[in-house]
Order: structure tokens, then sequence, then C-alpha cells
């Protein structure tokens, strides 16, 4: 019995040892599978920063830590020769490949994404220091990507400064000079002061912007990318905004979360019913049957067929199905009209209304 506590006790050292010498499980950390793709890696990232930053959760003791986790745990899964290391040798065999440990990829990732949730729309600075323009920029994406969640990539020419030879006027401001005139009497008027700054030149520099198309995200939502507007000489530049734009698809109109179809049948299927498919926007069938007379203008609901929500991607919308149906056109024969008038077991009726 106490050779057995002896090899239990070694077993859990020996665990123990194990786990210590691989470090964090950057997977479990992200909250994705071993085989997560780039994209999933991206994506579980960005909603846990947003989640997790400081700023956001000032009670928490912890929140710096995780949210230090969360930055080494993407910095490392998202670069495949990285990734390849910590699977073979976890984090340990990151740091005898020479790896640091920077935890800070939001300048790559979101193009400056500063999360400050101060109330200064993403800047701590003082309010009086210059800005450049914001820009807002129409981004289309179909509809197909608003169901899967897409990234897009976006080249951007922005202006930076290069130093010059000479110097130019900065920093200027209005200060108040007092002049005496006389014993007692003085004047007080304003004076632009300024500073001597190294002579600058904007020169345009491309530069790769990564957007996150979001399930469900909206007609006109607006992606944000501090810093990426237009600089400003003495100051800070401005924000960049894609502004999401729906673009109008084949087969499905969309309200809300809430999907809307038209299908066109044959009067013997609307009359005889039918089975059929209808490919959706991640390409899966909608199985849709049909053993009751169909009339023009019928409507049924697929549940939970529709588009998913953007705060919550489980919930999802209904697809709403309205049936248009085709007439054969040419005229039918005396027995013909006569066989229609017997299965239909119908007399001819006519109603005067108003249909508006």
């Amino acid at each position: 019995m106490a050779r057995f506590h002896v090899y239990f006790c070694i077993s859990l050292l020996i665990l123990f040892s194990i786990q210590t010498l691989a470090g964090r499980d950057f997977y479990a950390i992200l909250g994705v599978p071993r085989d997560a793709s780039k994209n999933q890696i991206k994506r579980a990232y960005r909603k846990l920063a947003m989640k997790l930053h400081p700023d956001k959760n000032k009670d928490d003791p912890k929140a710096q830590e995780k949210f230090h986790d969360i930055g080494a745990a993407y910095e490392v899964l998202a670069d495949d020769d990285q990734r390849k290391i910590y699977d073979q040798r976890g984090e340990e065999g990151l740091k005898n490949a020479g790896h640091r440990d920077h935890s800070d990829p939001f300048s790559s990732f979101f193009g400056g994404f500063g999360f400050h949730f101060d109330g200064h729309n993403g800047h701590s600075h003082s309010q009086q220091v210059p800005r450049g323009s914001d820009l807002t920029v129409d981004l289309e994406v179909t509809l197909e990507e608003l169901y899967n969640g897409n990234f897009i990539e976006v080249m951007r020419l922005k202006p930076e400064t290069k130093t010059i030879p000479g110097t130019r006027k900065c920093n200027c401001r209005q200060e108040m000079r007092t002049v005496q005139l006389g014993p007692g009497r003085f004047q007080m008027s304003p004076e632009e002061i300024c500073d001597e700054c190294p002579a600058v030149t904007y020169v345009n520099k491309e530069k790769i912007l990564e957007v996150e198309v979001e399930q469900g995200m909206k007609h006109e939502q607006e992606y944000p990318f501090v810093s990426e507007g237009e600089p400003h000489i003495d100051g800070e530049p401005g924000d960049l905004k894609f502004k999401i734009i729906e673009l109008r698809h084949k087969r499905f109109t969309r309200k809300g979360k809430d999907l809307y179809a038209n299908v066109t049948i044959t009067l013997n299927d609307a009359l005889s019913g039918f089975e059929m498919d209808i490919p959706h926007l991640d390409k899966h069938k909608v199985h849709v049957v049909r053993e009751k007379i169909t009339w023009p203008g019928a409507r049924i609901k697929k549940k939970g067929e529709g588009m998913p929500s953007y705060e919550n991607n489980h919930d999802r919308g209904d697809l709403y199905i309205t049936f248009d149906v085709e007439f054969p056109r040419g005229s039918l024969d005396n027995q013909e009209k006569e066989d229609i008038q017997r299965i239909l077991k119908q007399q001819s009726k006519h109603t005067i209304y108003n249909g508006l």
C-alpha cells in the first residue's frame, strides 16, 4: 500500500512538471479547438479583447493578467511558425526558440484599434490636442458574408510624415502680451507664439487593413480603425470608419434578423403538393414539403433559418417563404374544362371588392 502511495505521488509530480513546462494553454485561453482556423482565432481574440479589456473591468484585480494572456495567445496562434513550435513543444519551446511575449497585437490586428473605454472615443489624450479629420468609407459586403462572417483585406494609402531639411513653425498658440504705457497704465493684446520644429512632408505608404465582417452585422454599421484617418502635422490622426453596405441578394431579402424569399411553383404543384430544397447562405439545404393546396401568396415560416443576431450568434431569426403560382398558358377544350370543374368541385363565383 505504501508503495502505491509513492507511485501515485511520483505520477502527480511528473504530471505537474509537464504542465509547468508546457506553460499556458493558449487554445483554452481563447476558447478555440486545437484545429481552429486563423479566422476562428482572430474572431475569438477580438471578442475576448473587447470583453476583458482592463478599462472595462476596473474592479477585477486579474483583468490585466487576463488581457495579457489573450494577447500572448493570439500573437502565437495567429503566426504559422510560432503556432507550429507551440503545438510541438509548448510555451517553453517558444522561449527556447527566442520568442518574446509582446502580447500587444492591437496595432497590426485592429489597425491601431486602441481599446480605450474612457468616454473619449478611443483617445485618452487631452481635448486640446489637435486631431486630423475622421474618414468614413463604404464597404460593400454580400449577405453570405453577413451570415457566415468573413475577413476582408483593404489596401490603405496612408499619408505619413517624413522629415526634410529645414524647420517650420509648430505648436502655435495665442498668448496675451502686456505693454507698459506709463505709470499705472498698460495694454494687453493677443500675440501668436510658435515653436521651431523640424520640417516635414507627407508621403503615401501602403498598408493592409483587415476588416472583420462579423456574423449578423447590420446595414450601415460602422467598423472603426482608430488613428487611421487623416493625419495632423502637430497632433494625432483622426479615425477611419468602414460603413458596412449590404448588397442586394438574388434570393433573400433581410429585415432585421428575418429572411424573406419568394418561390414560384407550377399550378400542378400548387394543387397536388410538392417537395423541394432551398439552398441557404451557407449552402445547407432548407427542406420544404407541401401536401395541401398552395394558393398564390401563401406564406410559410421556417423557424431558426434566418440571420444570426450580431449580439448573440446562437440566436437566429426565421425564414419566411412566399409562394407564387405560375399558371399554364394556352386554352382548354370542353372536355378538359369539364374535368377540372369535376375535380375542383367549384361553382363559378365572382366577388368585387377594394383590395387596397
